[in-house]
């Protein structure tokens, strides 16, 4: 299992503390540090059953200089979304668990990360 955090989210703190108490054997990807590749942020959303915009904070500022709310969310359109959150992964939504079972979450929530746990 690997989470995906940005240790200044209180929702990525959570879900590690949670993660700690339930005795999981997890490892930590501080992602705006170790910045997924376009390949990556594929595989993620295969395992998610996510769109890129669908994990897109579009509230972040670099969202707001790309325009991305105007970004059509359509196939064609899927590889420019997967290129500006391998760019600007500030914009990736979080915290992400990869589960054991291939699949994964975006973990905001208690019910989540035990989902996760469950899987």
């Amino acid at each position: 299992m690997e989470i995906w955090i940005n240790p200044a989210c209180s929702k990525c703190r959570s879900a590690v503390t949670l993660l700690d108490a339930e005795g999981a054997d997890y490892t930590v990807r501080r992602y705006l540090e170790d910045v997924p590749s376009p390949e990556e942020i594929r595989k993620v959303l295969d395992r998610l059953g996510l769109e890129p915009w669908d994990i897109t904070r579009t509230q972040e500022a670099a969202a707001k200089e790309l325009g991305l709310r105007e970004w059509p969310r359509e196939a064609g359109s899927r590889e420019r979304w997967i290129a500006a959150l391998s760019e600007h992964p500030k914009l990736i939504q979080r915290p992400i668990i990869t589960a054991e079972d291939g699949t994964a979450v975006v973990a905001r929530s208690e019910e989540a990360v035990r989902d996760a746990l469950g899987r």
